[in-house]
């Protein structure tokens, strides 16, 4: 069975940690971007050190990819969770938070990508005062 260019790139994110990321270079091109609720990222010196700081500041960090749709030659979506642990969230205890990945190649790597999820699940609801907030607000629209 062949391994589509999305779940190559799928197996190479969830294998990377705080010792390994230079391996990012093998996953994206040197000119990509990456969006996410939070950031937009040009390039990918840039990629690599936002990625040192997640994995400095966070006491563990886990991607488990769920689905892998290639759409075409150039385009893929991908599912997963992501489960992190930071030591002034939630006390410390795992957090996990689902979203999806929009991944456009050039080649066997990426140029472009795009994530998609609950910035308030990821970090907002876990702050001592704002998560409180939040926490009432969903109460009262429910």
């Amino acid at each position: 069975m062949t391994t589509t260019v999305a779940e190559r790139f799928a197996q190479g994110f969830a294998a990377l940690n705080k010792d390994n990321l230079s391996q990012l270079a093998e996953l994206y091109h040197e000119d990509m971007v990456f969006t996410d609720p939070l950031h937009e990222i040009h390039g990918l010196a840039a990629m690599q050190a936002y990625c040192a700081n997640l994995y400095a500041n966070v006491t563990h960090i886990a991607f488990a990819f769920h689905h892998c749709q290639q759409l075409s030659d150039t385009e893929a979506v991908l599912r997963w969770t992501m489960t992190y642990q930071h030591p002034r969230l939630q006390r410390g205890q795992p957090i996990a938070v689902e979203g999806c990945s929009f991944v456009q190649f050039r080649g066997d790597k990426v140029c472009r990508h795009r994530d998609y999820f609950d910035a308030g699940a990821l970090l907002y609801e876990h702050l001592p005062l704002l998560g409180r907030l939040i926490a009432w607000l969903k109460r009262r629209l429910a």
